[in-house]
């Protein structure tokens, strides 16, 4: 593959003065043998950051302030977008649905169409937080029997038509306009459908992610059951686009103007949902125009627990929300403060709850619809004290079990807030970066410009496990929004996403500005954690021993070391740490309330306010 990025030698040093005789003898018949030089070192591994004149050294830029409407998405055009949308006069859900739109052409690795959202927003009419679930299930054709001869060692494939579900995320927007909209639903959607088809620049670790997933798909052609379609939308040329390039998707452009005109029928009883299924029927797949048809968002009663007086929100299963309440009700029983901002004791202590509350994460979380997690008993303080009492203040633990109560990508986040207080706080998947390979066409040479997502790969496919696989079911899903209150008000729209990391980043995040005081664009660009190894929602084990505990590099070196000594396997950086927005309202002495907004220094993305 070509490189990206070129990175230039640091200049040599001069030689030192007297290293040479001022006069060479003139007896000497030959030169001196040359002095050997170092190998050049790259300048990120020699070079720190800048020094900024207020706040923790280790911050990259400020949080933005600003009183009427905010917005932070993984891409500063998405921001723009969701910035003159709220000034077109459209609520923070208009703004939400323009950005999702935005992003699934500006950030392909990511999201799109084709995936799920969910998202929960403070409504400032009803003064409470709601949540909707707007992932698919799987379609009604494909039997368990079918899934299982697809498996191997009882794992379903990465990708392929075998791990599509319907798409929820059209629905997701339909149905939360219908709420919350306030501009005609064309108008929202026809100026990301103009963007599409003018092109962009790509940025740089967007043009990295297409890279490497068109590369992956490529190695993985055998279990992918058509080709042409994603690679004339992605690499026409033979490539993807490099950074800065224009890119352009005037396909994805035609779809959205299908639904701008025609509604969520458009895609899923329409023209779009014909293709759809003439595409799977023809590449061998199961989806079905009644699937689509039949699929609707579902609006639920988020879960909350409250961490030292500030209540955290998450949804429940099908997702993995409940996991960020479980390991923050753990934590709150250690002084993580007195222990230190990024000490030893306060990450062996987060990390090994986050393992504590993934085993319950894997044996216990399903479509709620097919079974029943025990979500009161697994959120309540009693179970995490009990669970605290399990780890051991200077040693990892061997091993770790679910707890026996009462009868786990690549995803965009973004966060948007408007002058009537409404905060939204919107997360969306393909899954695996950018899906299961698969791009449908509309029968006359052209794609409809989106991937399918492959979350179906998280279904399990063992008798009797909660989240076995069935037809019509939802598997198993990583994407979590998070949301926060403070005495009865909002205060932050939050999230991190990226797979098992977000519950993980999640806490860490209210942990840095709970526990450690650290303000919205501190608390992100703040060195992160994240642990592999526990057992998954898939039935796939744990590994042996306490698994890996990945530290970013701005994680000191006594850290590091002591929790060697405690018995941690460390892992180098990984680029596996999330990607993390955040608006926060700020309650102010004379009664006006602001908007704070922050963004990830680890991605493209931007946070504005005006």
């Amino acid at each position: 593959m070509r490189r990206r990025t070129f990175l230039t030698a640091l200049p040599a040093g001069a030689a030192l003065a007297g290293s040479l005789p001022a006069r060479a003898s003139a007896a000497q018949s030959t030169p001196p043998a040359p002095r050997s030089r170092p190998a050049p070192t790259a300048p990120d591994q020699v070079v720190g950051i800048g020094d900024r004149i207020t706040g923790p050294k280790f911050v990259g830029r400020s949080t933005v302030w600003g009183q009427h409407g905010a917005a932070a998405t993984a891409h500063p055009i998405a921001t723009l977008i969701g910035i003159e949308t709220l000034k077109r006069g459209g609520s923070a859900i208009d703004a939400a649905i323009a950005i999702n739109a935005a992003l699934g052409f500006l950030e392909p690795t990511g999201n799109g169409i084709g995936g799920d959202a969910f998202g929960m927003l403070w409504d400032p009419k009803q003064g409470k937080v709601v949540g909707f679930n707007g992932s698919g299930p799987s379609p009604r054709l494909l039997g368990l029997e079918t899934v299982r001869s697809r498996t191997n060692n009882g794992l379903l494939p990465k990708y392929g038509a075998v791990t599509v579900n319907v798409p929820g995320t059209v629905d997701a927007w339909w149905s939360a306009h219908q709420k919350y909209g306030k501009l005609p639903w064309k108008d929202v959607l026809l100026p990301v459908a103009e963007l599409c088809e003018q092109g962009v620049p790509v940025p740089q670790v967007i043009a990295y992610y297409l890279e490497r997933n068109m590369g992956i798909f490529e190695r993985n052609t055998s279990i992918i059951e058509e080709h042409d379609n994603r690679r004339k939308l992605y690499a026409p040329n033979g490539s993807t686009a490099m950074t800065g390039q224009i890119f352009a998707n005037p396909d994805l452009g035609r779809t959205l103007r299908l639904i701008a005109e025609g509604g969520r029928d458009a895609f899923y009883n329409g023209p779009i949902a014909d293709a759809i299924e003439r595409y799977f029927r023809r590449i061998g797949g199961w989806m079905t125009k009644a699937d689509l048809n039949a699929h609707q968002t579902e609006w639920v009663e988020p879960i909350r627990t409250n961490y030292r007086g500030v209540d955290v929100y998450g949804l429940g299963p099908n997702t993995q929300g409940l996991s960020t309440n479980q390991i923050l009700n753990i934590c709150e029983q250690f002084d993580l403060k007195g222990m230190g901002f990024q000490s030893a004791a306060s990450i062996h202590h987060q990390a090994e709850a986050k393992r504590l509350a993934f085993e319950d994460r894997a044996k216990w979380f399903a479509d709620a619809r097919f079974s029943q997690t025990p979500v009161e008993w697994l959120n309540s303080k009693a179970y995490a004290a009990e669970r605290a009492r399990l780890i051991n203040p200077n040693r990892v633990m061997d091993r770790v079990f679910p707890g026996d109560a009462p009868t786990q990508g690549d995803t965009t986040y973004f966060s948007v807030a408007d002058s009537d207080g409404m905060m939204v706080s919107w997360i969306q998947s393909n899954y695996r970066g950018m899906g299961c390979g698969l791009v449908a066409d509309d029968g006359a040479g052209r794609t409809l410009g989106f991937m399918f997502q492959n979350r179906g790969e998280m279904f399990a496919t063992t008798d009797g496990h909660p989240n076995i696989y069935a037809p019509g079911k939802r598997p198993f899903h990583t994407i979590i929004p998070g949301f926060a209150c403070k005495d009865g008000k909002p205060w932050m729209a939050y999230g991190v996403m990226g797979g098992g990391m977000q519950p993980q980043g999640q806490a860490q995040i209210i942990i840095n500005m709970v526990d450690y005081g650290l303000a919205p664009q501190e608390a992100g660009d703040a060195p992160r954690w994240q642990h592999y190894g526990t057992t998954e929602p898939t039935g796939e084990p744990a590994t042996a021993g306490s698994g890996k505990l990945h530290l970013e590099s701005g994680v000191p070196a006594a850290t590091k070391a002591r929790l060697t000594e405690m018995g941690w396997s460390l892992g180098e950086p990984d680029g596996g740490f999330g990607g993390y927005q955040n608006v926060m309202m700020q309650q102010n002495p004379d009664g006006r309330w602001t908007y704070g907004a922050a963004s990830e220094m680890r991605k493209d993305g931007l946070a504005l306010a005006y």
